[in-house]
């Protein structure tokens, strides 16, 4: 039963996004780009990215840039087409949501 168990919980959490793994992903795929909580990047500051979009929308976003780019309310788009896996863009959507833990809270008292 141990086994079992076990097995269904290493199993379930692959197929869930990783924020100590997005971490990562952000630093090898973003941070020469998107800043957190101010600086001089060339993309938003993912403080203000995590505050303004779903976890979702980051994901997306991040796997098609270019075709989401007006969809989105920008004018031109800069950031490349990033070559990573479906579960690297869960993790580093899933760690840029993380960075505003509390934007959900805040929306449904403001209503």
């Amino acid at each position: 039963m141990k086994k079992t168990l076990t097995l269904i919980l290493l199993l379930g959490t692959s197929l869930f996004a990783n924020v100590e793994k997005g971490k990562a992903v952000y630093a090898a795929n973003c941070a020469i780009c998107h800043t957190i909580n101010g600086g001089n990047g060339m993309g938003p500051d993912f403080n203000m990215v995590a505050y303004s979009r779903t976890k979702e929308e980051i994901e997306y976003y991040a796997k098609d840039p270019y075709s989401l780019a007006k969809a989105f309310g920008y004018s031109a788009n800069a950031m490349p087409t990033l070559p990573l896996e479906d579960q690297e863009f869960k993790d580093v959507a899933d760690y840029i949501s993380s960075l505003q833990p509390f934007k959900k809270w805040m929306i449904k008292k403001k209503k």
